[in-house]
């Protein structure tokens, strides 16, 4: 009699792609950030990156933009959003936003804070004590100057 041969054992899951999840979060992260501006907008890594305490304007693509101090900064991965407290018709409003949302256009930092946030979570800017107000100057001022570089740089 001769022996049976048997076939090896396909190799396991965990021996092709160790950690499943990060590559499936890279794949989205490439597909919805192409360029990778938004990843470099909030890596660690990065001096230039939008922090806590900053005001971002935030586009959609319905709606019109929305201004805030950034309060809370909640990486992971595809998942990661940003929490911008900012007024509405004087009631201060707070509003999550994805950062790889398709429904976000742009994200932009319109004032950097000038000194560092010594919390992770701004969540005492809620108090009227903290509340930075209404950013509407802020956030014009900031249009006004884009709009002049914008202009200056095109006829040059």
């Amino acid at each position: 009699l001769q022996p049976i041969k048997v076939p090896p054992p396909p190799p396991s899951a965990r021996a092709v792609c160790k950690e499943p999840l990060k590559v499936v979060d890279a794949a989205q992260i490439a597909l919805l950030d192409p360029s990778g501006a938004r990843t470099r907008l909030f890596s660690k890594t990065n001096p230039d990156a939008a922090k806590v305490g900053d005001i971002l304007l935030v586009r959609q693509k319905s709606g019109e933009p929305f201004a805030g101090v950034c309060i809370n900064i909640r990486r992971r991965g595809v998942e990661t959003g940003i929490l911008l407290r900012g007024q509405l018709t004087r009631v201060g409003v707070e509003m999550w936003f994805k950062v790889y949302s398709p429904n976000v256009e742009a994200i932009e930092v319109v004032q950097r804070r000038r000194k560092r946030a010594r919390r992770a979570r701004l969540y005492y800017m809620r108090t009227p004590k903290h509340d930075p107000g209404n950013l509407e100057g802020v956030v014009r001022q900031y249009m006004r100057q884009r709009a002049m570089l914008g202009k200056g740089g095109g006829s040059k």
